[in-house]
């Protein structure tokens, strides 16, 4: 359990809570879930230019991450094809795969596939189910893919300014708009009681905010004078109590409740906001491909973790179909912006290929 951790090492409830938040996010989970410690572990693991456990915001933006890794693979004689979606894996007389089908009807031969969508898209989409053994598919489906993220990105005309430390007149950010600001964070109880609501079909009243200001770091994201504000919320349900679905008046009525809190922080942040996007589960999914929006492709609880993602005896980057494999978030080691399934499966990938 988290909160035995926790315990054993601070005294203070809110830096308790503060760090509880990673451990619980992406997760539809409480601090006080078994096995939730794994995921604080998952994100303070590795280093940042020789800083263990450090995180880092990408300059130019999430999508500029993205580009750095496409320009890499241009050099090297790669041709990427965007905007244009991938229909299925073809597969030869012995079930190995042996390119992909475009949704136009493009055809693109190729001896290797690497998958970095969701293994749901994968196995149970791009791939004929009798071609895979019937324990595989039953275990991609049984895959626990809860999401209680709802995603908020903000436009604002200033600076948000916290009662706990207002701005400067000069308006200029200041070291805490530089990092991640947690709120609704002050005891781990405030996020299990968020959690239980969700549980029942309910959006969380308080809800966990994790709030972010990368154009504080990175001026040329807003014009000048200007911020983006990134909010991480949790929890909110994929499916709201009675079987309602998320239409426009859930998804504000619940944004409304997020900067409702967010302005007992900051007064005057709700008169600064000049536009906002608003992405729950369901469009997480929709959107992105995320299985109900999950960020990690599937939940990172220990049944999930290790030998046994995304499958027992599948772990491996190989997948039931010969040459076909999983590069993603679904795969070994699991969730987050560190590229480590990509890169072991490309060494697997490499090793086999060499014996085509």
């Amino acid at each position: 359990l988290l909160g035995q951790i926790l315990d054993h090492w601070f005294e203070s409830e809110p830096l308790k809570a503060t760090l509880a938040t990673d451990a619980v996010i992406g997760a539809m989970a409480s601090p006080h879930t078994p096995g939730s410690g794994y995921v604080l572990l998952h994100h303070v693991m590795g280093e940042l230019d020789g800083r263990r456990g450090a995180w880092g915001y990408v300059a130019g933006g999430m999508g500029a991450l993205s580009q750095a890794i496409a320009q890499a693979a241009t050099a090297r004689g790669a041709h990427i094809f965007a905007e244009k979606a991938v229909c299925h894996v073809l597969l030869g007389r012995d079930g190995e795969a042996q390119g992909v089908t475009l949704q136009d009807g493009t055809e693109v031969r190729s001896k290797l596939v690497l998958s970095n969508a969701s293994p749901q898209i994968t196995f149970l989409e791009l791939i004929p189910q009798e071609q895979l053994p019937r324990d595989f598919v039953q275990r991609i489906r049984q895959v626990d893919t809860r999401s209680p993220v709802t995603k908020i990105n903000v436009a604002v005309d200033r600076l948000p300014s916290f009662l706990a430390a207002p701005n400067a007149r000069d308006g200029q950010p200041l070291p805490h708009h530089q990092c991640s600001i947690h709120l609704n964070c002050e005891g781990t109880q405030l996020l299990h009681q968020a959690f239980t609501e969700a549980t029942h079909g309910h959006p969380s009243s308080r809800p966990m905010i994790e709030l972010c200001i990368p154009s504080a770091l990175d001026p040329g994201l807003a014009p000048p004078g200007c911020h983006v504000v990134s909010l991480f919320t949790q929890y909110t349900p994929s499916m709201l109590a009675g079987g309602r679905s998320w239409d426009e008046q859930a998804r504000n009525a619940y944004a409304d409740r997020v900067f409702d809190c967010i302005e007992d922080y900051a007064p005057g942040f709700k008169a600064s906001v000049i536009g906002r996007d608003i992405l729950t589960p369901p469009d997480l999914e929709r959107i992105f491909g995320l299985p109900g929006g999950n960020i990690f492709h599937g939940g990172m609880s220990l049944d999930q973790l290790y030998f046994a993602r995304p499958a027992p005896s599948y772990s491996g980057y190989r997948s039931p179909i010969p040459g076909l494999y999983l590069c993603g978030s679904g795969a070994h080691p699991g969730g987050g912006v560190m590229g480590a399934a990509g890169r072991n499966a490309a060494q697997v990938a490499i090793k086999d290929f060499r014996h085509l």
